[in-house]
């Protein structure tokens, strides 16, 4: 073993302790198939959403971590269960009447209702792996209608077969009374209509492969369980699929725990051990009630990339898989500030501690090394202060405070000042409030007044900060939160803010001198 590898072994990130339990897993050897695998699932009757890009993230970041401890090769497949029959029309797509009239129909067999592609199923496929090839997944796609009518799954089929009745004997028991009285693992797929059938079964033909179930006409129909004439049921199918492909290590969200403990009783009954298995938590709203695509509550992945880089996503991904998380916008400029800092602090650490960085994790060992220069946060406050509503007037200040930037130069600085100003617009300028200053305050801020006119052009970020607390200190704030506090309130029109030594120099010494006297003249800083 290396000594990169013997540190990658000392690591205690999750994604390196979960890594551990996959190479124990296999015993530290090549499995027979070639390769350790990692699985995600995708259910295509809707649009990929901010939970399928966290389930491929935290899986990614669990796989490149393994390939640090381990020389053993890896591959990762998202496997959509596009054979599923199509049970309702969703609100948010074209063609309703169209697509009711398509129910029951595997999900690859109900038309597109936007015209490009083949199925619907196939339209939510390529969305998937659009989704996934914008964020830089490395990835092998598997659809469910290929692989069970090529016969991939054809010996799993069959084994699932022959452990029938114990399979039912763990299914059946978490059925109510109606729904086992008709409960199949064996879904057929009608000859006639082409439909999915929830039936039940009349007759278990181990010898020919078939199961034997009777039509709408009373006909007894028997199909063969191989070659995609049949599905399972998704819990079953969950378990057979792992079972099939033998796969090492798979996640999911903790609304499927009863799922996971009813595939490892199959995988039993099956006779094998399972995958390695990892349950996350679920998503809050700022409320702290669990998000619900049907509530419309909490946020989604398309407006948190509407403010944010992906970077800031996954780092909310990477954090406490285990805690549930509340997912809305205030979060957001923290996650963007949280990821630049451990992106800027990766340039400067040993590869023992960038094992334990989150920005490894994020980027999988290839951390960028554009400086950010500025925080989220600042630019917000300089939005504020600026009343910008786009990029380039926040640029006038930032080419002024750090010459060598530019859009062009510092392409991820440009973004983030993209990002600013449209959160500021969107969530900081309703609701800015700005104070008068008490006496104390005051006398402290006329102070500081002063202080300001007398300092050099050229002077430091942190040398204004020094004059800003010494400024506090002088005029008997013990705790200087409260200064600071004062500052923020008075000028930002904000209860929290920046170092206000990086604020002045950023926003310039004649700005921020301009910016407290007109503060202490009772002026509208809001406009």
């Amino acid at each position: 073993m290396s000594n990169h590898q013997e540190l990658a072994m000392q690591a205690k990130a999750w994604p390196f302790e979960e890594a551990r339990r996959v190479l124990a897993r296999v015993g530290g050897k090549t499995p027979k198939k070639g390769y350790v695998l990692f699985q995600t699932g995708y259910g295509p009757s809707g649009l990929p959403h901010i939970g399928t890009f966290g389930e491929v993230a935290r899986t990614t970041m669990v796989r490149k971590a393994f390939e640090q401890i381990s020389d053993i090769p890896t591959r990762l497949f998202c496997f959509s269960d596009d054979l599923d029959g199509f049970r309702k029309v969703p609100d948010n797509l074209p063609q309703k009447e169209m697509l009711a009239q398509n129910i029951g129909l595997p999900l690859t067999a109900v038309p597109d209702p936007f015209g490009e592609y083949e199925s619907l199923g196939h339209h939510n496929n390529a969305r998937l792996r659009q989704f996934l090839d914008n964020f830089g997944f490395e990835y092998e796609f598997k659809s469910a209608t290929d692989v069970y009518r090529s016969g991939q799954l054809d010996e799993a089929l069959l084994k699932v077969l022959s452990c029938y009745d114990g399979i039912m004997d763990v299914m059946l028991p978490t059925l109510g009374q109606e729904r086992r009285a008709t409960y199949s693992p064996f879904m057929p797929i009608c000859p006639k209509t082409g439909k999915v059938l929830q039936v039940a079964i009349e007759e278990v033909r181990q010898d020919s492969g078939t199961v034997v179930y009777r039509d709408d006409a009373g006909e007894l129909v028997e199909v063969p369980v191989t070659g995609g004439h049949c599905k399972l049921q998704w819990k079953p199918d969950w378990a057979m699929r792992q079972y099939a492909l033998d796969v090492d290590y798979e996640m999911s969200g903790k609304d499927l725990i009863d799922s996971v403990a009813l595939g490892k009783k199959i995988h039993r009954v099956l006779g094998i051990k399972g995958p390695e298995t990892f349950t996350y938590e679920l998503f809050l709203d700022e409320k702290g009630q669990k998000i619900s695509k049907s509530k419309g509550n909490g946020l989604s992945m398309e407006e948190w990339l509407t403010y944010a880089p992906p970077e800031s996503l996954a780092l909310f991904m990477y954090n406490k898989p285990k805690t549930a998380k509340k997912l809305y916008f205030d979060v957001i400029p923290r996650m963007v500030d949280d990821y630049v800092t451990f992106r800027d602090n990766a340039g400067g650490q040993e590869q023992e501690k960038l094992f334990e960085n989150p920005a490894w994790h994020i980027h999988s060992g290839d951390i960028p090394t554009e400086p950010a220069s500025l925080s989220f946060g600042i630019l917000l406050n300089l939005a504020s202060v600026c009343n910008a509503s786009e990029s380039d007037r926040l640029w006038a200040f930032i080419k002024r405070y750090a010459p060598d930037a530019s859009p062009e130069a510092t392409p991820f600085l440009d973004q983030l000042v993209g990002f600013a100003v449209r959160y500021y617009q969107d969530f900081v300028k309703p609701t800015l409030e700005y104070r008068a200053a008490d006496d104390k305050e005051r006398a402290a801020l006329e102070e500081l007044l002063s202080v300001l006119k007398k300092l050099p052009a050229d002077i430091s970020a942190e040398d204004i900060q020094t004059e800003v607390y010494t400024v506090g200190k002088n005029h008997g704030f013990e705790n200087l939160r409260d200064w600071f506090k004062c500052l923020y309130e008075v000028l930002l029109g904000q209860s929290q803010g920046p170092r206000m030594g990086t604020f002045f120099a950023l926003y310039g010494l004649e700005e921020s001198i301009s910016l407290i006297e007109r503060a202490l003249a009772g002026e509208d800083l809001s406009s």
